[in-house]
């Protein structure tokens, strides 16, 4: 069932096919609404201190902790999301918070230049900013990106995948409830003519996307053509890479993780496993024994780890996918059909003989499907995962760090994690290259931007420089 109506977005439980609550869709006059609290917020917010911003952060982690059963329950029911996997989502998101109110303040500091104390570098907030989110991480990604972006000053308007509206909801009541302005966090549940009236708007200063490649080349689009910045996070076909001289423990552990953690549904999930060929066929065989030992099954039980997927055009898509891949020579191992009875459920699946040009190897798949692909040598391996229209993460897997920190330089990604899979972390950057999209969420470089890097020269003519 489609998540849209001509009317407005409806939240539909994928493990039952029920229909959770319905959400009327903002027409012109309801985008003028959200624009004008979002500046009104805006104008408030920006004269917050950094200190008193971050001290915004620290009650809104204590908030989502207060309310983390309820916002769990919330992710199982409209995202299909495992207990577990969702109480940890939520966890996540008040951890970044916490961190962010102790160095949020350094982050946004005036910086100095070698020019002396009387040039710096100050950043400053550009206006409310327009998020296009989508359902996979509904806490956790709205954060990631919308935490830097309130750091800086900013205000926030969230357009959340119609199916996710009630997280988009809870999260702005809980904003408000943490001391932001009114209007300084909004949601605008919007069909896409109304999301591009919004771009167009000159209330809206920036865009950031994380979705399609479709979606976000047609969103910076029209945010370049208002002369208006925009961040792209548009996944990717991420790439495990298991050298022969890796642990091979360890190398299966992070894979069946890295790969079937949200059953699948990840942007950085290790989509194609890349083995060099000595390693090649021990790892698949206990590489397949631990997936097959993954349960699969109510997300509200506490022993599930692979859930339905978040809707059921996806789940098609991903059928599909996978027996075009079969038909292209790869070999089935496990899996690959979609489970009967209710819900969207697919059973995790491995595919082996992966080669480029098929489907698996190509197309970015959005679920519960490992694609193995064997290199000859360590060369190979590095060019089997350049050989993508993608470049968001790698795992790179060797007890040779130094010679994998060199690989790091050549694979054409915006992030390598070596002997660990791929994460998010707010310590450290999170974006792509290629179709994987452009600028950065997290640490200070998601910090920065959507900022005015604004330069400061004082020339005193008294002889005193001031700063």
């Amino acid at each position: 069932m489609s998540t849209t109506t001509l009317s407005g977005a409806v939240s539909i439980n994928p493990a039952t096919g029920e229909l959770i609550a319905s959400y009327p869709f903002a027409d012109e006059a309801g985008l003028r609404e959200v624009l004008d609290r979002a500046t009104g917020g805006f104008r408030q917010w920006r004269a917050y201190t950094p200190a008193q911003r971050c001290a915004v952060f620290a009650r809104m982690a204590g908030l989502l902790r207060r309310d983390a059963a309820m916002l769990a329950e919330l992710l199982v029911a409209e995202v299909g999301k495992p207990i577990t996997q969702s109480r940890a989502e939520v966890a996540k998101a008040a951890a970044a918070l916490d961190w962010y109110a102790d160095n949020g303040a350094a982050l946004i500091a005036d910086v100095p230049t070698s020019i002396g104390p009387e040039a710096y570098v100050s950043y400053l907030p550009l206006g409310p900013v327009l998020a296009v989110e989508p359902w996979n991480f509904p806490v956790w990604q709205v954060m990631r990106g919308g935490i830097g972006i309130l750091l800086a000053g900013n205000s926030y308007v969230l357009k959340p995948a119609p199916n996710v509206v009630g997280c988009a909801l809870a999260l702005e009541s809980l904003w408000q409830a943490a001391g932001l302005p009114e209007g300084t966090f909004s949601v605008l549940n919007a069909q896409p003519e109304v999301v591009s009236a919004a771009i167009a708007d000159p209330a809206i200063a920036g865009v950031t996307v994380t979705g399609s490649v479709a979606a976000g080349s047609a969103i910076a689009a029209q945010a370049g053509s208002a002369v208006k910045r925009s961040v792209l996070e548009l996944g990717g076909t991420d790439a495990l890479i298991v050298l022969a001289d890796a642990d091979l423990n360890a190398a299966v552990e992070a894979a069946v993780t890295g790969r079937f953690q949200n059953t699948g549904q990840i942007c950085i999930a290790s989509k194609r496993i890349i083995l060099e060929k000595p390693v090649a066929a021990e790892f698949t065989s206990r590489f397949v024994a631990k997936v097959a030992g993954l349960q699969v099954g109510d997300p509200r039980d506490e022993s599930t780890y692979i859930g339905p997927i978040a809707r059921a055009d996806i789940r098609d898509e991903i059928e599909a996918q996978v027996s075009r891949t079969v038909a292209e020579g790869a070999r089935l191992l496990l899996g690959g059909n979609r489970l009967d009875g209710p819900g969207n459920f697919f059973e995790p699946t491995v595919l082996a003989g992966v080669r480029p040009g098929m489907t698996a190897f190509e197309e970015e798949i959005f679920g519960p499907v490992a694609a193995l692909v064997t290199a000859e040598d360590p060369e190979d391996a590095i060019a089997l995962a350049n050989n993508s229209q993608y470049g968001l993460s790698a795992s790179l897997w060797t007890r040779d760090t130094r010679r994998a920190a060199e690989f790091a330089r050549r694979l054409e990604v915006g992030g390598v994690f070596i002997n660990k899979p791929s994460v998010s972390d707010p310590r450290i950057p999170i974006g792509g290259v290629k179709k994987s999209g452009f600028g950065r969420e997290l640490s200070a470089y998601g910090v920065h931007e959507f900022t005015n890097i604004q330069a400061v020269w004082i020339n005193d003519p008294a002889g005193h420089a001031e700063n």
